[in-house]
């Protein structure tokens, strides 16, 4: 790709773990954070940081903890919501912005609904794809409500015992191995698996990294018991696809009330398409995200 050579590499250290960077656009202009999902690296998002960076935005794409060029810690206890959002807060800090635009993907929408929920002053505006807000349940960890409604044969499930994942994707190729858990749970449709040629390769850790926020998900909503209630006031926008299989079952929550209640200043748009929304309808989701900043940034 013809922007690939503009993209400046960073190797910067925050909240203890070297964390590597991409940045594109002017340094003056608004800073845009974009938050990768599973199993992704900052490459994912090569089809919006030259959008974004062509209309003014100092972009920043790094790979979060756990992935490609960042430093991997091997416990699970290392991956809570808490040691993500230090990172980006350091991160923020390395390039001396007060505040800052987070776009995200998967769990990377989930360290953006969570900075905005936890440091809503460090957040000018959020956009989440394919991840809404969920308040915490008071009942119910995360794992004991999957196993309740899925069964044991979930992903999310079978991702929880250390070693488990990482010896059943080690008789693969990465690649195959993508391909495989992708079209396993319908997160993508086979003529919409051309990107995930494009993936970078994991970690030098393999996919503990990755594997260790699913691993970390009872500890995490263990430590958020003092948000329970809490909502998101940062201004928000949320694009999903209508084929997202975890939109099926959320429809009438996302278009209600009852998530307007939670994030008041929200707008809810679905597209036509998949979970990796921004790489199979990457022009629709660019000019989403760039029509919402835009407004706040004016």
């Amino acid at each position: 790709m013809e922007w690939m050579g503009d993209v400046n590499h960073h190797r910067i250290k925050t909240n203890g773990i070297w964390m590597h960077v991409a940045e594109k656009g002017e340094q003056g202009g608004p800073l845009v954070l974009l938050l990768h999902g599973f199993p992704d690296t900052w490459f994912s998002w090569r089809h919006q940081i030259p959008h974004l960076a062509s209309h003014g935005y100092h972009v920043l794409a790094p790979d979060l903890r756990g992935y490609g060029d960042s430093d991997s810690p091997l416990s699970p206890t290392s991956y809570t919501i808490f040691h993500i959002i230090a990172d980006l807060l350091g991160l923020l800090d390395h390039f001396n912005h007060q505040q800052v635009f987070v776009v995200g993907h998967d769990w990377g929408a989930e360290a953006a609904w969570r900075l905005s929920l936890f440091r809503p002053d460090r957040v000018k505006g959020m956009v989440a794809l394919s991840v809404p807000f969920f308040p915490r349940s008071p009942d119910i960890s995360p794992t004991q409500f999957f196993k309740q409604s899925y069964g044991d044969d979930l992903y999310i499930s079978q991702f929880q015992e250390p070693g488990r994942a990482e010896k059943a994707f080690a008789k693969y190729d990465y690649l195959t191995v993508m391909k495989k858990f992708l079209l396993m749970d319908k997160l993508v449709s086979p003529p919409g698996m051309e990107f995930i040629d494009c993936l970078v390769t994991p970690s030098e850790s393999g996919f503990t990294g990755g594997l260790n926020y699913y691993r970390a998900m009872d500890l995490n909503w263990e430590l958020q018991a003092a948000w329970q209630g809490s909502k998101v006031t940062v201004p928000s926008k949320l694009i999903i696809g209508d084929k997202d299989i975890g939109f099926g079952g959320t429809k009438e929550y996302v278009v209600g009330d009852v998530f307007k209640g939670l994030v008041p200043d929200a707008e809810v748009v679905i597209l036509e398409g998949h979970h990796f929304i921004q790489q199979e309808k990457p022009k629709e989701v660019s000019d989403q995200i760039i029509s919402f900043l835009d407004k706040l940034a004016a």
